[in-house]
């Protein structure tokens, strides 16, 4: 059976769904199952494998949901002779450890822009695990020659290939085209869509223009408040290079659970101000 689990596991990394992997890491006593045995869950409550059944493996079934929501593993224990047990008339007189993993595939990055800055986040985004898909309008920027190991190399109209891409909810996307026009139009189709990160590039001055101007076009301004921008960690970032890891740095934090708040600067008072970690590209 835990063949069929890891094999399923593959296939659903392979298809970009995340699931969680439920392990027995130790059991003493009496015990339904031995250590080894593992579950997989989807966050749609879809599960193969077993670690047992009865009430505990439905408390695990929910805590890896939950894991899956906050991309956070944990261990959990459970005694066997205690009254969480008895509920399902599993006195065994045992006691086991579960390790609930979740796990997800390699996330796309799409990066808006084939200039210098999209350049060098390409080169240092894929090594750390993100999939890498660039997009520009112009082939003498956007080609193979500057991007020898992106995963995709989209040379077409940037709104209109936006506005007809599908792209995952696990999605990271980063705006770093040419100008404000560009920008403005990027943000207009994906301001509205649910990704796991979306960031724009500029000064806090650029992006409250752009974000003012999206929402006399009508954009509700809740969804504004999830862009990041300006764009990166403040680290002092100065060349294309050094703002490159900055914004890598902030994908890294948001996909490892350590930045919770996007944010948005813009011109009047109802919005957040932050200070500008880089410029316009």
């Amino acid at each position: 059976m835990n063949e069929d689990v890891l094999a399923e596991l593959v296939r659903a990394l392979q298809r970009g769904e995340s699931a969680a992997l439920v392990t027995i890491v130790s059991a003493q006593g009496s015990t339904p199952q031995r250590s080894g045995a593992k579950m997989l869950v989807f966050a749609d409550g879809r599960t193969l494998g077993t670690i047992g059944g009865g009430c505990y493996e439905s408390d695990a079934l929910w805590k890896a949901i939950e894991a899956l929501r906050t991309r956070a593993p944990r261990l959990v224990r459970y005694d066997l002779t205690d009254d969480f047990a008895e509920e399902s008339g599993l006195i065994c007189g045992g006691q086991m450890q579960v390790y609930i993993e979740p796990i997800e595939p390699a996330p796309d990055l799409y990066i808006v822009g084939a200039g210098h800055v999209a350049q060098h986040l390409a080169a240092t985004a894929r090594p750390v695990g993100f999939r890498t898909h660039v997009l520009d309008d112009r082939e003498k920027f956007a080609n193979r020659e500057r991007f020898p190991d992106a995963d995709e190399i989209v040379v077409d109209s940037i709104p209109e290939w936006l506005g007809r891409a599908v792209l995952a909810l696990n999605a990271y996307v980063v705006v770093v085209t040419r100008g404000h026009r560009y920008d403005l139009d990027a943000l207009r189709a994906l301001a509205s869509r649910d990704l796991r990160y979306l960031g724009l590039i500029g000064s806090r001055a650029k992006v409250a223009r752009i974000c003012d101007a999206l929402v006399a076009e009508g954009m509700p301004l809740e969804r504004l408040l999830g862009v990041h921008a300006p764009i990166g960690l403040d680290i002092g970032a100065v060349t294309p290079e050094e703002i490159a890891i900055s914004i890598l740095a902030e994908l890294v934090a948001v996909r490892r659970g350590k930045m919770a708040e996007p944010h948005v600067a813009a011109a009047s008072l109802q919005w957040k101000r932050m200070p500008s970690a880089v410029t316009q590209e």
